[in-house]
């Protein structure tokens, strides 16, 4: 295919970080790699600048009132707005996507494809309302997003989920999705990492190799099922005493989980991805007890990275543990369940090893950014669909 031009439309890019900006930056550096021009418009948080080139791609931001602390920028149409939106309209885009549905700039994103007559498809990540734990305010929550995306579907006719979970929430607001794109990752930058690690956090920490190591990575949110992993690691240092609970990233509960911290509990802040492959490649056991995700890519490095998973059913997860050879899916958070999940994961060692194994097979044959910029490449020679 000859070389093309896609426009991201990504409410939140890097450096800010979380599965979407992820997915963004993943997708651009594949796009890249196959010779297409990705071009990302996004928000300004903080001291960012409104242009700049970063990893061979554009990116544009939008001046935004950064509500809920950055997690729901609504973006400012102001000067620097029709500014960014004039340079796009002089150029010759072959697709936009849009990545989420409930961002203002999401419907900004639609209607500048339409206004332009691009196609343009929208990326379905979540699997559930976005929550700020307050029933009130996650009720109102619903309401706008349920709003804002009938006024979606006026513009955009073409949607797909990160998983079929996601497609699966979808038909929540009435709207049947085209297809998959998948979640992915480069397993070949993984394992390269892992063959020259940064980092020993076994010897860093003085942990031996006979102990056994369990680690959550990702924004430190309480969708995320944290505290329910805090007082679970609590019941199991009663019981084992060479076990230890990494916890990397950043996110409102950073003061909670670092006043938890002990000679087991141990917080590590924001790290970055060459760290979190040496620390998933010391550890035995990823853990994400989340009740709310699309498809984390924290469980697929973990998977690439032969950790054992235990995770809920929640989002794509179950599409890659597919059964209990593979991992553990739990049906909820409730430290009812979680508990004897990470110990039965503690005590089946060889079980642990097998599973291990055979996710990351699977990872390597079905979860690729090979994959998923192949079918980019169809959908834009089918005009979006």
């Amino acid at each position: 295919m000859a070389n093309k031009k896609i426009c991201i439309f990504s409410a939140q890019h890097l450096p800010h970080m979380g599965g979407v900006e992820r997915y963004t930056y993943n997708l651009c550096k594949k796009l890249i790699e196959k010779g297409h021009e990705p071009v990302v418009v996004t928000s300004k948080i903080g001291d960012l600048p409104n242009f700049e080139i970063m990893h061979d791609t554009r990116i544009y931001r939008f001046n935004c009132y950064p509500f809920l602390k950055g997690r729901y920028p609504f973006l400012k149409k102001d000067a620097e707005y029709k500014k960014i939106i004039s340079t796009l309209e002089n150029e010759h885009f072959d697709l936009v996507i849009v990545n989420t549905r409930f961002y203002r700039h999401s419907l900004v994103g639609m209607k500048f494809a339409k206004k332009n007559h691009i196609p343009c498809i929208t990326i379905e990540h979540g699997t559930s309302h976005l929550s700020v734990n307050n029933k009130v305010l996650d009720y109102f929550g619903s309401l706008y997003e349920h709003g804002l995306t009938m006024l979606d579907k006026k513009y955009c006719d073409h949607y797909y989920g990160v998983s079929l979970a996601c497609n699966e929430w979808l038909k929540h607001f009435h709207i049947q999705a085209k297809g998959v794109l998948y979640n992915s990752i480069d397993v070949h930058e993984v394992e390269a990492l892992r063959k020259n690690k940064c980092e020993n956090y076994r010897e860093l920490y003085k942990i031996s190799k006979e102990a056994t190591v369990i680690t959550f990575t990702g924004r430190l949110l309480p969708e995320k099922g944290i505290p329910q992993l805090l007082n679970v690691m609590d019941e199991i240092n009663k019981k084992y005493k060479d076990v230890y609970l990494f916890i990397a990233g950043e996110g409102d509960l950073e003061k909670m989980i670092d006043q938890r911290k002990n000679d087991h509990i141990l917080p590590l802040g924001r790290i970055d991805f060459n760290h979190i492959v040496a620390l998933l490649d010391d550890s035995d056991i990823f853990c994400l007890p989340s009740f709310s995700e699309g498809f984390s890519t924290s469980v697929l490095e973990a998977a690439a990275c032969e950790c054992y998973i235990v995770t809920t059913a929640r989002g794509g997860s179950k599409e890659l543990v597919i059964n209990q050879d593979y991992g553990t899916i739990i049906d909820n958070n409730s430290e009812e369940l979680l508990l004897p999940a990470l110990e039965d994961a503690i005590d089946n060692i060889d079980k642990r090893k097998k599973a291990a194994k055979l996710c990351h097979k699977r990872v390597c044959e079905d979860f690729t950014w090979d994959t998923v910029e192949s079918q980019i490449e169809t959908i834009i020679e089918n005009g979006g669909f």
